[in-house]
């Protein structure tokens, strides 16, 4: 009998962020036990929900929402993502420019696609988020994964990214602020890389989901309002900042040079149009999430709930002899440094498996996000403070003991 087999493109593919730890979590779910998930940023799953007022949004717009749209979004949206970018400092953009997704996920995807023949390349950070480098396998082409110094507060390396460019590299991703490390960039790290970019004719991808999360007042410049002579495509959304993963809703900007692009543009747009369009009701949520008061400041600034969620875990990850972490300057996550001598770890899966079984607390091993050495982890701080105590107890109980067999 004829068998079937997953095709050959996905020989390399990796999100072990929903890999076989969270496998056997499933399993242990359903045999009735407790599991904390720290491995997902997925805020309503620790009671951070949306605005009332979005979510009455959607609803009112329900009925107006039956049709597909026009196939880069609907109209009121896309101005409003226009007027977002306009008050950050992007002024060459207009509705054209904007193209509304199932979340910014769906857009990396048909932008990478749209852009690589078979071998290319695309600068990619290490650790990175794993969809940058499972789209460019996935579209034939080659990530190469440029270094992100923990030592400089996780900023990437400069001169390692100069070291890998090559006439193949088609361009390259920023993720600021970053996931999975928290770092924000400088401005003068930013100015570095479009400076290269430029130099060396590089698409800019930059992945700003969390553009909104971000602690301590540390400034935050958008990457599209440093250049005008590449073309530089920017992927934000909702899912984060306004707690409404589930709706899928997110969107890409294009601004720069567009003249050196004009056939990879036509590219996006027969893509886009292939999909006929994104999720219409969710769309609805957009404009009256870009305008006026921003709930996630409340929770972002010292007194609010992220914010000590931050400090607890930063400090309580500290305080465990054989963890080292940098402090987060934005998003959700931390990156917690290993001493794999101390613990003889030489498989992350392993010791995210053997957390999980001794404690009910599931990480994501720092491999899973490109890291090439099983001195990592990432560890998701959205649990309320007590809970988040209780995990870091957990941690803390587990790393008294710990030697990897």
């Amino acid at each position: 009998m004829r068998k079937f087999n997953k095709s050959h493109k996905l020989d390399n593919v990796y999100y072990d962020i929903r890999g076989p730890v969270v496998e056997e979590a499933n399993r242990m779910l359903e045999n009735g036990l407790d599991i904390i998930q720290l491995n997902t940023g997925n805020p309503p799953h620790f009671n951070l929900m949306a605005p009332d007022e979005v979510i009455q949004d959607v609803i009112a717009n329900l009925k107006a929402s039956e049709a597909y749209c026009h196939h880069k979004g609907i109209f009121p949206a896309r101005k409003a993502i226009v007027q977002y970018y306009q008050t950050k400092g992007l002024r060459d953009i207009d509705v054209d420019d904007v193209y509304i997704g199932n979340g910014s996920s769906e857009l990396v995807t048909i932008c990478v696609q749209a852009l690589l023949n078979e071998g290319d390349e695309i600068l990619i950070p290490k650790p990175d988020y794993p969809l940058w480098t499972a789209s460019t396998v996935m579209a034939g082409g080659k990530a190469v994964h440029y270094v992100c110094d923990e030592k400089n507060g996780w900023e990437p390396d400069i001169d390692d990214i100069k070291s890998k460019i090559t006439e193949k590299t088609k361009a390259i991703v920023v993720i600021n602020p970053n996931n999975p490390t928290g770092a924000v960039y400088s401005k003068e790290t930013l100015k570095q890389i479009v400076d290269l970019a430029v130099e060396h004719e590089l698409i800019i991808f930059a992945d700003e989901i969390y553009d909104k999360i971000i602690y301590d007042n540390v400034p935050f410049t958008p990457l599209s309002t440093m250049t005008k002579d590449t073309l530089v495509i920017t992927f934000n959304g909702l899912s984060k900042s306004h707690r409404v993963p589930g709706f899928r809703v997110g969107w890409c900007v294009i601004s720069g040079n567009r003249d050196i692009a004009r056939d990879y543009i036509e590219g996006i747009d027969l893509m886009a149009s292939s999909r006929l369009c994104a999720n219409v009701p969710a769309q609805y949520a957009i404009q009256t999430s870009l305008g006026g008061y921003q709930s996630i400041d409340d929770y972002t600034k010292p007194t609010g709930r992220l914010y000590k969620q931050r400090d607890i875990c930063y400090e309580r990850l500290n305080q465990i002899d054989g963890i080292s972490c940098v402090k987060p300057q934005g998003a959700l996550y931390a990156f917690p440094k290993i001493d794999i001598k101390r613990f003889n770890i030489t498989d992350d899966v392993q010791f995210a498996l053997d957390l999980l079984k001794q404690q009910k607390v599931l990480i994501v091993q720092g491999t899973g996000f490109n890291w090439s050495e099983p001195d990592h982890f990432r560890i998701v701080f959205l649990p309320n403070p007590n809970e988040l105590n209780t995990c870091m107890d957990r941690i803390e109980r587990f790393f008294s003991t710990y030697r990897q067999k």
